[in-house]
């Protein structure tokens, strides 16, 4: 009887026999044993039993159990359901964060944009008979040449990943 018990039990709650003894710091050898009515745990044994199984020592030793299967296919859909709701909520945030980088994206050419308006490239009037001017000037003329002519591809790029990745709720 409590052979059997012990192995309605289990697979009620949805264990291997291998998991059981892991559970319970023995080998799987000793839970078949046990199932197969060869040996029986000793009263120690069988307390921890009825703890990592969640089943008071008097079922386990009293009428016989009734083996209820567990619902594997309910299981997995929960967790499936979990998984795919977490999986939504990364989406979701990865693309808020998408979206809020191009904005971004797009405020910075338009800051950049104004002060290069603003300054009205003032390096052209340096002195570029001093080395250390000459560079700083070439650079910032560089930086300037291309600025005007690579952002505003990439603020059109920006503008049509924020519509893309824009979500109405």
């Amino acid at each position: 009887m409590l052979n059997e018990n012990i192995k309605a039990i289990r697979k009620s709650k949805g264990l291997s026999q291998q998991e059981l003894a892991v559970k319970l710091n023995i080998v799987r050898q000793t839970v078949s044993k046990w199932e197969q009515g060869l040996s029986v745990p000793d009263s120690d044994m069988l307390i921890s039993l009825s703890e990592v199984l969640e089943t008071p020592v008097s079922t386990m030793l009293g009428e016989t159990v009734i083996e209820t299967e567990v619902d594997n296919l309910k299981a997995i859909s929960e967790k499936l359901e979990v998984i795919n709701l977490q999986l939504a909520q990364r989406k979701n945030t990865r693309r808020k964060i998408i979206h809020w980088s191009l904005i971004l994206l797009c405020t910075i050419i338009i800051v950049v944009f104004a002060t290069i308006l603003a300054l009205e490239s003032p390096y052209l009037a340096w002195n570029y008979s001093d080395p250390e001017t000459a560079v700083l000037g070439v650079a910032f003329h560089s930086f300037e040449w291309l600025f005007v002519r690579v952002a505003p591809i990439i603020f059109i790029g920006a503008i049509i990943g924020i519509f893309f990745t824009w979500k109405k709720e």
